[in-house]
């Protein structure tokens, strides 16, 4: 039996009715939105080369470690261990997942469950330093309103040698943005599931299925709610694309202006302030994540993260229009570039790759791109959609 996850996010929602008996669930650490794979069944983790034990408290109830520690039964004992939360390719052996004192569901608010319970829990990747260290941070980042920088240091300060890979440092920072939840709507999170997307065509050649939704529907068949703004053909006025639809991008000159060595020493300033703040959140996060804990296992005196729109600081670039792969966009699932035609009339109207992507006139490159001339296109503040037959 081979469940799948709908998700791996703050709160590690997975589907518990494709959960086998006497299995437990193990999942691979990834940005949540993405399908991923659970391993069940016969196949269990049986190299112990995760080296000795080690396993560290984060905050009260709250343990990181290695596989060694979570295969062994009596430091589990010792901790007073009860719950298990696993991030690997199979799960851990039976021994351990089938002892009768042990939770090791892969379930919904899992971390909070256990902790609000009075419940000591133990997560664990491989080696304890990237995976399960990603986790952690994720969590403290949720429940306690915390940004990426400030959760690492709190976790790293109890565990020296957790480091998360460059790759899940760029989610958990994409996730604070949008206020650690998935917004499917955020422009940040939209480019980041293109890149996505276009390394796996750059290897497959091809769109994997999995990332068909990437696709928009068409803007000109009928919907519910359509939008009241979108770009038509300026041939033929056929709507090709909503506002929502836009990729914007900062021109290259104000994007090296706002990144460029004037802002070095301010981002050394502030590192400093930060790095005196963090010390008395830690002091205050440990000493209050047992007494302030509300019936969500969240602390009380947090409040929940905002969400950053970065679209309002954003002066957007005119010179080409930038937008999400379009269902009337032929051979996009299919092929790693080629030309935009208007549906219906047949104009071109712009270009698409994967891979190579496209350097706009202001010198911003974006990859993928998929892209309309502004001269070929209009924009429109009414719109009736009608059903249209291609």
């Amino acid at each position: 039996m081979n469940p799948s996850t709908t998700c791996l996010s703050s709160s590690f929602n997975v589907d518990e009715k494709h959960i086998a008996p006497k299995a437990m669930p193990v999942a691979v650490l990834a940005m949540p939105g993405q399908k991923l794979h659970e391993t069940t069944g016969n196949i269990t983790r049986e190299d112990f080369d995760g080296g000795p034990i080690s396993l560290d408290e984060i905050i009260n109830g709250l343990f990181l470690g290695n596989l060694t520690a979570a295969t062994h039964m009596e430091t589990l004992k010792t901790f007073n261990i009860t719950h298990i939360l696993t991030l690997d390719s199979v799960p851990l052996p039976k021994h351990v997942t089938e002892a009768s004192f042990l939770t090791t569901k892969f379930i919904q608010k899992f971390i909070s469950s256990a902790r609000t319970a009075g419940h000591n829990i133990l997560v664990h990747c491989y080696f304890g330093v990237s995976r399960s260290s990603s986790a952690v941070i994720a969590y403290m980042m949720k429940s306690h309103n915390l940004d990426y920088q400030t959760a690492f240091e709190l976790v790293k300060s109890k565990r020296r040698f957790v480091q998360p890979n460059v790759g899940f440092a760029a989610q958990l920072k994409l996730w604070r943005r949008m206020g650690c939840t998935i917004d499917n709507h955020y422009q940040k999170y939209k480019i980041y599931r293109l890149r996505l997307a276009g390394e796996q065509v750059r290897k497959a050649k091809i769109l994997p299925q999995n990332f068909s939704n990437i696709i928009k529907p068409d803007p000109a068949i009928t919907q519910e709610n359509p939008e009241p703004i979108v770009y038509r053909c300026r041939k033929c006025r056929r709507v090709l694309a909503s506002k929502s639809h836009v990729l914007m991008h900062m021109p290259k000159i104000q994007n090296c202006s706002n990144n460029g060595t004037s802002n070095v020493t301010d981002n050394q300033k502030q590192s400093a302030k930060l790095v005196e703040q963090i010390s008395t959140q830690i002091r205050k996060v440990s000493l209050t994540a047992t007494s302030t804990s509300n019936s969500n296992g969240q602390l009380s005196v947090m409040a929940s993260p905002e969400r950053i729109d970065d679209n309002k600081s954003i002066q957007c670039c005119q010179n080409i229009l930038f937008v999400e792969p379009i269902a009337w966009m032929r051979h996009i699932a299919t092929s790693t570039q080629g030309k935009l035609n208007c549906p219906k009339c047949e104009q071109k109207l712009g270009s698409f790759s994967w891979i190579n992507g496209c350097q706009c006139p202001c010198g911003e490159e974006v990859s993928p791109a998929f892209y309309l001339i502004p001269s070929k296109v209009e924009l429109s503040k009414a719109v009736q959609n009608v059903q249209t037959t291609l």
